[in-house]
Parts: structure tokens; C-alpha cells; sequence
């Protein structure tokens, strides 16, 4: 079920209703019925896939509860190794199986060898990476003994499958989503009107900006090898708003979601094309991901800890493994190293933790310094998109190449008319998130406006645009990750 359908729209008014109305007296209640919506939610798509969401609840609630009462720590590994075996080992089934396989038979052609291979027409299950790391946290957590194990099977099937963020993020901690399900939860019309504003404004990202990025993007991309230079940058820079709204915006209309039932979801997005270098612009992108990558992986290798060796095997393990997550593909894994190679002057200097503030803060704008230090980030960032984008490696060197044909094609006004009115709504959405970068959202302090005429007026033309520039219902890009 997509959040920007028609089938959503009269989803979550009848949950809500249902939620707020009906269980409301009875926390059990709630979280069944939670648990009945996202399991409606998620097999609206394909019921079938349900199984392995219920198997995965089963198994690590199960570890969980051995875990209390297991000391003996040989037992304990074994059980922590259990649950990541069986849930990587969904996870890689349905993810990679082709993948390796093709690669295994393409490294014995390279040698002489032919071999024979059965490629299996997988389906890849919607959201698989998402609450396969959520329900990993709970285990690796309880192991650890930073979180006592539940023993409410209701409330930790809700916390797997919570529909708001289960098939593209953010990827929730057992540790803060879980106790949420404990407490009895009570109406809160502030928290629910910011929660729809925030609705409202993911929606915006992903109908406005992103699906109709997403229109020009593909069609430059599917034929890049016929269009000039400038064409090439302008539909690099269309696909890297495309899936910065798609998937930020993805995660807004989850968190505002989540906020109209009274739960508070961390924050995946922070303004990151405003980044001043690669190290912000990792600590804002896709945050819950790569926190979870930092703690669950980086951390345990040594972290930054040990000698230069130890800190570049790191930075390149963790980059490569977030690009293999995203897909089985050589285009992600070189994105991923793309990435580590940009990190790494920053890490090997000690200037990756610079820039922890929010860019020309108590300023309207950026100092000269700033702007040249964001366009830096943002000109690596696209360049590093390109292979994300790519169909294969071959593509994108293509692509790039691409480029620097016909270069006096950059100063052809021509070439830009084309797109007028998407480089204009792209003008006005950076605008707009630039003044709110202080936010959890952009436009999160509307409600400080004090003529009720002009913040109508703003919401007003929020859902004209959506309505007027709704082209096509588009999937969400993270879907197929």
C-alpha cells in the first residue's frame, strides 16, 4: 500500500478512528490492532510475504526470552549467531542469490570453465532490508543487555511491523521504539496537527518534487548516450532530488504517521545537501541507517580506534557494506567506495567530526566559504549518484564521459527551457528547506505564523501543487531495497 494512493487516503482515517475510538480504553487492544493494520498494510502488496515478517517475529522474540535466562555465554553466542543467520539468511536469499550466482559463474568463464547455472525468478519482499535490521537490533541489544526482553509477543510483533516506517524506515531501535508500546498512549492534538503537517510536506517531496524529477531523470539516463552535456548534469542533478524527496519524504510522511498515534520516530533526514563536507553529509543522510551501521558494525570492527591501517579498513568495509545493502549490484558497491575514498581524507586528518552545526546558523545566509563548501559536497554527492543510477558499471563511466560532450552546450539557455518549470520548483523547494533547516522538517514553524490567512494560504497551495502535479502514482524508490 503506498502512502501517495487512494487505498492509504482510506486506510489510515479507519485505523485512526478504530485507534482513538474504539481501543483506546485497552492498551492490548492498540497494539493488536496495530499489529491487524500493518499486517493489512504490508499484505496489501503481496499477503504471501507476510510469513516471513510473522517467522522473523517468532524467532527473535523467541532468542529474546532464551536469552533472559541463558548464562552461559558459549550459549548465548549461539543464540545471537541463530537470529542473524536466519534473518541475513532470508535477507541474502531473496536479495542476492542471483547475484552471486551469476558472479560465481562469470569468475569460472574468466578461468576457462564454464559452468551451469539455474537462476531463480525471486521476488524481492517490500521492506525485507528494513525490518530485517530492526529485528536484529532487538536481539543484538538484548544480548548486549542494553534492553530487557519483552515478554509481550503482542507489543513486539507491533514493534516488527509497525506500518508507519516497516517497508522503508526508518530502521527503529528496539531500544527506543519497543518501551513506546508499553505505555498507554494518549490523544495529543499538537503532536497530531505537526504530525499531519509533516504528512503533508513528505507528500509534497515525494509528488512534487521526486515523481516529476523522477519524469525527466529517466528519460535522460535511459538515453544518455543521445543527449549533450548539460542535459547529462541536469539529469544527474534531477535524479539526486528525486531520491532525496522520495526517500526523505517517505520517512517524513512515516514519522508524521506515527505522531497521529501518539509515537515519536527519530529523525532520518537532516538537511543533508547542505552539508559542508562528506562526514556531515553521512551524519544527516539516512541517519537511522547509518547509525545502525556505526553501531552494530563500525564500533565492533575498532572504530577509529586503532592505527591508519584499521581506521581505512573500517571507513571501506562500512561504506561497501551500506552499498551491497542497497542492492545486488557493482553500481552500489562503487558507490559505496566512491563515498569511503571521499570520507577518508576527512577521517585520516581528524576533520570528520567538523560541521556539527546547522550551516550559517542565526544567519539568512551562507558565508562565501560555506556556499563553496557545500557546492563541493553536493558536486561529489552527484557525481557519486550517477553509479547509484546506472543500470551497470559500463553505464555510468558512459554517462560520465557524457559529460564533457559538446561542452558549450552549458551555456545554451535552450538546453535549460526544456525543464523550466521542474528547475523552478526546485529552486522554490531548496528555498524553503534552506529557512527551515533548523527544523526536525521544513516547514515545521509554520504554525508560528500568527495571520491564521497566510498559514492557510501556505498548507492551501502545499495541496494544490501535490493535486495539480500528481503525473503518476510512482512507487518509493527504497521499495526495491
Amino acid at each position: 500500500m503506498l502512502f501517495n494512493s487512494i487505498d492509504f487516503a482510506i486506510f489510515l482515517p479507519i485505523v485512526f478512528i478504530l485507534y482513538w475510538f474504539v481501543t483506546n480504553k485497552n492498551l492490548k487492544l492498540q497494539n493488536l490492532l496495530i499489529v491487524a493494520a500493518s499486517y493489512l498494510f504490508y499484505g496489501w502488496w503481496d499477503w504471501r510475504f507476510l510469513s516471513l515478517i510473522i517467522f522473523s517475529t517468532l524467532v527473535d522474540y523467541s532468542i529474546g526470552r532464551k536469552l533472559k535466562t541463558e548464562e552461559n555465554q558459549t550459549k548465548r553466542k549461539t543464540l545471537l549467531w541463530t537470529s542473524i543467520l536466519i534473518n541475513l539468511g532470508f535477507l541474502g536469499f531473496f536479495k542476492y542469490f542471483n547475484f552471486f550466482q551469476d558472479n560465481f559463474i562469470s569468475a569460472f568463464s574468466f578461468f576457462g570453465s564454464e559452468i551451469k547455472g539455474y537462476s531463480l525468478n525471486i521476488i524481492l519482499p517490500v521492506g525485507i532490508s528494513f525490518y530485517t535490521f530492526q529485528t536484529l537490533s532487538y536481539t543484538i541489544d538484548v544480548y548486549k543487555k542494553n534492553l530487557e526482553p519483552t515478554t509481550d509477543f503482542i507489543a513486539f510483533s507491533a514493534f516488527v511491523s509497525f506500518f508507519p516506517q516497516l517497508v522503508a524506515g526508518p530502521i527503529e531501535r528496539a531500544t527506543n521504539l519497543l518501551p513506546q508500546f508499553y505505555k498507554k498512549r494518549t490523544f495529543d492534538y499538537t503532536k497530531a496537527v505537526d504530525g499531519m503537517r509533516q504528512i503533508l510536506w513528505g507528500l509534497f517531496k515525494k509528488v512534487v518534487i521526486a515523481d516529476n524529477c523522477a519524469q525527466f531523470a529517466n528519460e535522460i539516463f535511459n538515453n544518455s548516450e543521445n543527449y549533450s552535456g548539460s542535459t547529462l548534469v541536469l539529469g544527474a542533478i534531477f535524479f539526486t532530488f528525486q531520491i532525496y524527496g522520495d526517500f526523505s519524504g517517505y520517512s517524513d510522511i512515516a514519522i508524521g504517521t506515527s505522531r497521529l498515534f501518539g509515537f515519536n520516530l527519530m529523525k532520518n533526514f537532516a538537511f543533508p545537501y547542505f552539508s559542508r563536507n562528506i562526514g556531515e553529509f553521512w551524519r544527516r543522510w539516512h541517519i537511522s541507517l547509518n547509525t545502525w551501521f556505526r553501531d552494530y558494525l563500525y564500533i565492533p570492527l575498532g572504530g577509529s580506534r586503532g592505527g591508519t591501517w584499521m581506521k581505512i579498513r573500517n571507513t571501506f568495509i562500512i561504506f561497501l557494506v551500506s552499498g551491497f545493502w542497497h542492492g545486488a549490484n557493482w553500481t552500489f558497491i562503487i558507490w559505496g567506495a566512491l563515498n569511503a575514498i571521499y570520507f577518508l581524507p576527512l577521517l585520516l586528518t581528524n576533520n570528520n567530526r567538523n560541521h556539527m552545526d546547522t550551516v550559517a546558523k542565526n544567519s539568512l545566509l551562507p558565508t562565501f566559504r560555506e556556499l563553496v563548501l557545500i557546492l563541493t559536497t553536493f558536486g561529489l554527492t552527484v557525481l557519486a549518484w550517477i553509479f547509484f543510477r546506472a543500470e551497470n558499471i559500463g553505464h555510468a563511466v558512459q554517462y560520465i564521459l557524457g559529460v564533457f560532450k559538446n561542452p558549450g552546450s552549458f551555456i545554451l539557455f535552450s538546453v535549460y527551457l526544456k525543464y523550466k518549470t521542474i528547475i523552478v520548483l526546485l529552486g522554490v523547494f531548496i528555498i524553503i528547506e534552506w529557512l527551515g533547516r533548523d527544523g526536525e522538517y521544513a516547514i515545521e514553524n509554520i504554525n508560528r505564523i500568527s495571520t491564521p490567512i497566510f498559514r492557510y494560504s501556505i498548507y492551501l497551495t502545499i495541496v494544490l501543487l501535490i493535486v495539480w502535479l500528481n503525473s503518476s502514482q510512482q512507487e518509493f524508490i527504497y521499495f526495491q531495497f
